[in-house]
């Protein structure tokens, strides 16, 4: 009998481990493969599932990079303020350039009136959830739709309009199901297709090797991942806005992506 049981717990274990390891191979964390000379990155083999759903990390509608027009989607992701969001707002307000804030709940919570200035001032608001969770460890589409709708709640409450229905994953995992999940529940799921480390507020890159990190990567129908809390994003916003609108890029926020 002790055999029999002993063999039970061992196959149940096995199984265990076999499901969990499962789950956590199709969690992915996105990237994509940067290309020289200003050509828009490619997906790596094991994202090309995400063609089949409603998300979006680059605008194939513009390619070229000659005298074809060009577009920008400059997007943050927003977590807190630490005086440098009210500088990057400055900054687009100077330059009449309209961006997509990917909030969480903190933001509003401890920032009302900055996100209140962002709806003011035509920025797209958007879901980054309410507490910034791996959504890839949601283990229903109630509890994955929950994250998101009490954050839209919470936008609505405060500021007495509805929160559009674009969202990013945070650390940006995904997975086959959450895709799915985002697509049956109505959300557009919006990735990039460039980022770079400017999120560690001790380790800030220079604002020398963060111009030329963002310019050298530069594409036509990009969508740019900033963090609003960096002090060198803050810096060099001015400079970058003015430098990419001289070299003919117009900016827009996600909803053109997505249309």
């Amino acid at each position: 009998m002790k055999a029999i049981l002993s063999s039970i717990m061992t196959i149940a274990l096995m199984l265990l481990f076999t499901f969990s390891g499962f789950a956590k191979e199709n969690a992915v964390s996105w990237y994509c493969v940067r290309k020289k000379d200003n050509t828009q990155p490619t997906l790596s083999k094991e994202l090309q599932f995400t063609e089949k759903y409603d998300l979006y990390w680059c605008d194939r509608k513009h390619k070229g990079y000659g005298d074809e027009e060009k577009v920008i989607y400059l997007t943050f992701d927003a977590g807190y303020e630490n005086g440098n969001i009210e500088r990057i707002l400055n900054v687009l307000k100077k330059e009449e350039v309209k961006a997509t804030f990917f909030i969480l709940d903190n933001m509003i919570l401890k920032n009302e009136s900055l996100v209140k200035r962002m709806i003011d001032e035509g920025h797209l608001v958007a879901n980054h959830t309410m507490k910034h969770k791996d959504m890839t460890k949601m283990s229903s589409i109630n509890e994955f739709n929950e994250e998101l709708t009490a954050l839209e709640k919470l936008y609505e409450n405060s500021y007495g309009v509805k929160m559009e229905k674009y969202y990013r994953p945070p650390e940006g995992k995904i997975s086959e199901e959450n895709l799915k999940w985002a697509k049956e529940l109505g959300y557009k799921t919006v990735m990039w297709s460039f980022a770079y480390a400017d999120w560690d507020n001790g380790k800030q890159p220079s604002r020398e090797s963060a111009l030329a990190k963002i310019l050298e990567n530069i594409h036509n129908g990009e969508v740019m991942l900033l963090h609003p809390t960096s002090s060198t994003n803050a810096d060099i916003m001015e400079e970058l806005i003015k430098t990419l609108k001289s070299q003919g890029f117009r900016f827009a926020t996600v909803e053109e992506l997505c249309k």
